[in-house]
């Protein structure tokens, strides 16, 4: 990996993939959600993956689900899990779970069983605690296999805010988390439960996306931008930046050479 530039490590909790342009950007992505999942599954029979939200996603799940690449994995061992959610009923455009099913994933071969909506909408605290049962039921004492996560321009990631109670929690999987500068509640995986995950992926892409990029990657903040605390040593988290994204990494890595 380290012989090619375009993937490269950043720091003992953190490596970057920046295969090209978007669309480049975006098969890469789906490669490698299906490999996550083939080796999942050779492992232990079943893929576990916690869903984002975001216009990165829509278009990976689009893909997945289209003929070229529906038929690659066994879609009937895969676990879906949730991220975040907001505080919507299902069938709600800003649901996460709606956009999820709406880009295609509804049309494969998944038993309903196996989908594993978070239900934001209704007391959220219940909810959430729910949730996290329902992720030790299914999943036992094994973490999921893959965790696919954003960044939002003020570098948050899931529904882990900045300057929210969320970011606290040490033990919880899964909690509420009360969002004050959106005016709502959320519902969110917390650090505990990302930073174990098998594979943790922050897709990035975009030009807009760029300025916050470098924000957190070669600016110190104090506190640090929640985003900047996915990955861990031992258990790194993969960002995958497009060129547009990933332009201050390259260049700076440019520089260091």
């Amino acid at each position: 990996m380290s012989h090619n530039p375009h993937f490269f490590s950043w720091d003992e909790r953190r490596d970057i993939a920046c295969p090209g342009n978007r669309e480049v950007t975006l098969t890469f992505a789906v490669e490698h959600f299906i490999h996550c999942g083939k080796e999942a599954m050779k492992n232990h029979e079943f893929f576990a993956v916690a869903l984002s939200g975001g216009s990165t996603p829509k278009a990976i799940f689009e893909k997945l689900s289209s003929i070229r690449h529906a038929s690659e994995l066994d879609w009937s061992k895969v676990l879906l899990f949730w991220g975040d959610e907001r505080a919507v009923p299902p069938t709600d455009l800003e649901s996460n779970f709606r956009m999820a099913m709406d880009a295609g994933l509804k049309t494969l071969s998944m038993p309903q069983e196996h989908v594993f909506r978070m239900e934001a909408e209704g007391s959220i605290e219940a909810n959430a605690r729910a949730y996290q049962a329902k992720i030790k039921e299914v999943l036992g004492p094994r973490p999921f296999d893959l965790v696919m996560l954003g960044m939002g321009e003020d570098a948050h990631t899931a529904s882990l805010f900045p300057g929210t109670k969320a970011l606290e929690e040490t033990i919880a999987l899964v909690v509420a988390n009360e969002v004050p500068q959106k005016k709502t509640w959320r519902m969110t995986l917390t650090y505990p439960c990302i930073n174990r995950a098998k594979n943790i992926v922050l897709y990035v892409l975009g030009e807009s996306k760029a300025p916050m990029v470098q924000e957190v990657f070669l600016e110190k903040h104090d506190p640090p931008y929640p985003v900047s605390l996915i990955g861990r040593p031992g258990n790194k988290a993969l960002w995958v930046l497009d060129s547009e994204s990933g332009k201050p990494l390259l260049n700076s890595k440019t520089n260091m050479l």
